[in-house]
């Protein structure tokens, strides 16, 4: 039976059903980019003790954004069927502006044969994950919410993004 897969088929599944990594070796290298974000709900206070490097472990920003960065460089270790890519650079950011909450956004970049969309994806989880642990012992009902890839470029399958949407707080309102 093919190790491959036919049009129309899962990518990473052989017909048998059993997972495998895609042969990426016959692909053309280009460079690649991709962005993603997350959201971080939390309360008025905590946000305030963000804003001024204030909370008690130290700065939180700072602390997410290196752990956003080296999440973007371990992809391959942790998601199991990703190909391991040599990063150009990974970009986080912080909005604050949100009601009550934080908006991190990552942006990687490689030259390469396979998409950075994992690496974006980890980059944001893990700086979520990080800003949590950094807030939690001010706020227990802090959440992680509304994480997706927001655009990429390169490869076959060319550039794409989404139009900036709405999401929902932790209430389930919708805010812009």
């Amino acid at each position: 039976m093919s190790q491959e897969t036919t049009p129309g088929k899962l990518s990473h599944v052989r017909e048998d059903g059993s997972a495998h990594m895609v042969d990426v070796s016959d692909k053309a290298e280009t460079s690649r980019q991709a962005t993603a974000e997350a959201y971080v709900h939390t309360t008025e206070e905590v946000m305030a003790l963000i804003n001024t490097a204030g909370m008690p472990k130290g700065d939180a920003l700072a602390v997410a954004r290196i752990a956003g960065i080296m999440g973007a460089k371990k992809t391959s270790e942790l998601i199991p069927l990703c190909h391991p890519l040599p990063i150009s650079k990974v970009v986080i950011d912080f909005d604050l502006d949100a009601a009550n909450a934080v908006r991190i956004e990552a942006t990687v970049k490689t030259r390469g044969v396979t998409g950075v969309e994992m690496e974006a994806l980890t980059a944001v989880s893990t700086a979520s994950l990080a800003l949590y642990d950094m807030i939690k012992a001010v706020d227990k009902h802090a959440s992680i919410t509304d994480m997706r890839v927001l655009a990429k470029s390169g490869g076959k399958s060319g550039s794409w993004d989404i139009a900036p949407q709405r999401h929902p707080n932790p209430e389930g309102e919708i805010q812009a």
